[in-house]
């Protein structure tokens, strides 16, 4: 039998500086302009800024968002485990944005569909712009 194991996100929240930098890439690759708020990765910031905690889609077993979709526009990527928005089938309903426990299902205001981290099909952008390794992309211990 085959083991596989996925490589996900690794986000270290007492590294974030909330450079911002990983919202940037994040926006760049998916949006192709600068705009945090279009990113799929957030920098939440706690006690005015004392504290800075990044967090995204956690690609999560349960996937309520894709039990939810009435148009099953949320889909497995079996290689890299994520699940994965298919803008073609994306009604823009947002049922999925209210399913998410996490609050990190985001809808576009320019494109009426719904976005969520799909790790840049195995090299996300924000783990390589984050420059103190808050966000790493490895194997989870």
């Amino acid at each position: 039998m085959l083991i596989v194991t996925l490589k996900t996100l690794i986000l270290d929240a007492d590294r974030c500086t909330s450079c911002l930098q990983c919202e940037m890439a994040c926006s760049l690759e998916h949006e192709g302009l600068f705009a945090p708020a279009f990113s799929r990765i957030k920098v939440f910031e706690f006690e005015h800024g004392k504290r800075s905690v990044p967090y995204t889609c956690t690609q999560c077993e349960e996937a309520w968002c894709m039990q939810v979709c009435p148009t099953k526009a949320i889909t497995i990527n079996h290689a890299l485990g994520t699940k994965v928005v298919d803008e073609s089938l994306c009604v823009g309903c947002k049922v999925c944005t209210m399913a998410c426990p996490y609050g990190t299902i985001n809808y576009n205001t320019v494109s009426g569909k719904v976005t969520k981290c799909d790790l840049c099909d195995g090299e996300p952008k924000c783990a390589e712009a984050c420059p103190t390794d808050a966000i790493t992309y490895g194997v989870a211990s």
